[in-house]
């Protein structure tokens, strides 16, 4: 199916967006659980990768229960849909020398693990 390019327009910021849908969101658990739960936990931060908990909407590299890298940590700002959907595309472009390596190419992919991360409070 080919998009008119206002369709593809608005599938592209409706990616960026944090407000979840349902379907999106549940989509987005088996993604998350596929492509980031390796390394990422929902509970407290381990010794590899900071909890995914709350991160929608969460400052950039401001937990303490982790030892961010020094690009995260200078990168600043707040982790806004935009934002993780940048990072998770491509991290080591967002923040280059950030410790994150993995990317996620699919769009689709990426606005299912935002939805689903908007709900994980």
């Amino acid at each position: 199916m080919r998009l008119t390019p206002a369709a593809a327009l608005a599938a592209a910021t409706s990616a960026l967006s944090l407000a979840s849908s349902p379907a999106w969101a549940a989509g987005g658990k088996e993604q998350f659980d596929e492509t980031c739960a390796e390394c990422h936990a929902l509970g407290p931060s381990s010794t590899d990768a900071p909890t995914l908990r709350g991160v929608a909407g969460r400052n950039v590299a401001s937990l303490t229960d982790f030892q961010y890298s020094a690009a995260l940590k200078a990168k600043g700002g707040v982790w806004t849909g935009a934002n993780l959907d940048a990072f998770l595309a491509n991290p080591q472009a967002y923040a280059p020398g950030t410790t994150m390596y993995v990317s996620v190419a699919s769009p689709a992919d990426r606005k299912a693990i935002i939805d689903y991360l908007a709900t994980v409070k």
